[in-house]
């Protein structure tokens, strides 16, 4: 049984035709060539585009020289009101000092500090669950909710219930449903001053979002101040200082990164849960093999270590559904790339989406094997064409955040349910994330 996957377009269309499916949908509106190609060009009037996957070529933009390859301003057109300046949009410098702010918060012992809140909402989210045992859920409505419940407890530390939290996870699906993962700067060279269109409930609510994180931030500042704050993500970030210039972010710099905290670390976390969830559901030896593994687990930071397992199952999962499905950079020196000469302004293109199942590189490429990690082909391509959470200077800060809150919440649910897919096969599309064109439909059970 082959997972889900999208049709993709035809090899000829228009330019047209093209940006209308681009707009619709990433991944199918690439040709079912790029599976296999190790390079493709794409052409429109202003610019040319370069699609790459070959693990050399890939090394070489992420890891060996990043800094030639920025991340290209067309795409963060359309997440502008949303989220300003935050460290997903910036480059060069303003980047290399944000990182310096924020790494921190993120680096060793700090996963450990924030365990007891994952745990927190993992029991949250299976109460919840609870509810609908007998029932059919819609399974991306509900690892949102419980992303979103890891977030602002472990920002914030108030759970998905406080009146605040709640508001501004309401107004971010609507921004979900209106706002474009491109807008017309991503297709035509405006300059700075020109309007992008944003459709006018895209911009209410990326500034009644903003308006609330604002909120939070101004009250956090406040507790820091009265030396009453809590030792959390937020109060970490807020009182580290940039170890070069002495400064650390003001209200709205602080405002701007929650803003990605909350897009990165919620949407992409709930894609990853639903997907995982779905293809347990769809093969369900291996469920079972999670909940045998699960049966014993305590609120003990250790104990995820052990959650082998659980650990292979969602890899796969982000292998073959990838929140982020593709990333894209800009040359900015002259290139030569497998025979072709990248001009300066290029758009190059890193598609995990595509990466994750070019059929030179892995066995069996679109189907699910949690096993393959265990193999000499999974090794490799891990090592060389496994990038979730991109690669290099620009990984995600929060990729080991997300890995133990993944694994966490998997076993969490299977311990307590049995799940089984209902109706059709939902279809992976690409918007801010990949998520299901209809909707994740699953059916729950209590195993106790």
């Amino acid at each position: 049984m082959i997972p889900p996957k999208p049709a993709p377009r035809p090899e000829k269309v228009t330019l047209r035709q093209y940006v209308k499916l681009f707009r619709k949908d990433l991944l199918s509106a690439q040709p079912a060539k790029l599976y296999r190609a190790w390079m493709a060009e794409f052409r429109t009037p202003f610019f040319r585009s370069y699609m790459i996957n070959q693990p050399s070529l890939v090394k070489t933009v992420l890891k060996e020289r990043p800094d030639d390859f920025p991340k290209s301003q067309r795409v963060s057109e359309g997440l502008k009101p949303l989220l300003g300046e935050s460290v997903f949009l910036t480059n060069g410098e303003v980047w290399k000092r944000q990182r310096r702010i924020i790494d921190p918060a993120f680096e060793g012992g700090r996963l450990r500090d924030t365990f007891p809140a994952m745990w927190a909402a993992s029991e949250a989210a299976v109460t919840r669950l609870d509810g609908h045992v007998g029932q059919v859920v819609e399974i991306e409505e509900e690892t949102s909710h419980a992303a979103a419940d890891v977030i602002f407890r472990t920002l914030f530390s108030i759970p998905i219930e406080h009146e605040v939290a709640g508001k501004v996870f309401d107004e971010f699906r609507t921004y979900q449903r209106s706002a474009p993962i491109v807008n017309l700067g991503a297709f035509l060279p405006l300059p700075r001053w020109f309007p992008r269109f944003f459709r006018k409930d895209t911009k209410r609510t990326a500034a009644s979002i903003r308006g609330l994180i604002t909120q939070l931030t101004e009250e956090r500042m406040q507790a820091i101040q009265a030396g009453e704050a809590p030792d959390d993500l937020a109060t970490k970030i807020m009182t580290t200082v940039d170890p070069e210039t002495g400064k650390s972010f003001d209200t709205n710099e602080m405002v701007d990164q929650v803003a990605i905290f909350f897009l990165a670390g919620h949407e992409t976390s709930a894609s990853a849960l639903a997907w995982t969830l779905y293809l347990c559901a769809l093969f369900p030896e291996w469920q079972e093999k999670i909940a045998e593994e699960a049966a014993d687990l305590i609120e003990d930071f250790s104990a995820v270590s052990k959650l082998k397992i659980s650990r292979d199952v969602f890899r796969e999962a982000l292998r073959l559904y990838p929140p982020v499905p593709m990333m894209v950079r800009e040359a900015t020196c002259p290139e030569h790339f497998r025979d072709r000469d990248i001009a300066v302004g290029s758009q190059v293109v890193i598609s995990p989406w595509h990466l994750h199942r070019q059929e030179r590189l892995w066995d069996n490429p679109d189907g699910f094997d949690p096993m393959r990690w265990q193999t000499d082909n999974g090794k490799q391509c891990m090592r060389e064409a496994y990038v979730p959470f991109s690669a290099g200077s620009r990984v995600c800060t929060g990729a080991g955040f997300a890995m133990v809150e993944g694994v966490l919440m998997l076993s969490m649910i299977l311990k307590h349910f049995r799940i089984t897919p209902v109706g059709d096969a939902p279809v992976p599309i690409a918007h801010l994330t990949v998520r299901s064109r209809d909707g994740i439909n699953l059916r729950l059970e209590r195993r106790f």
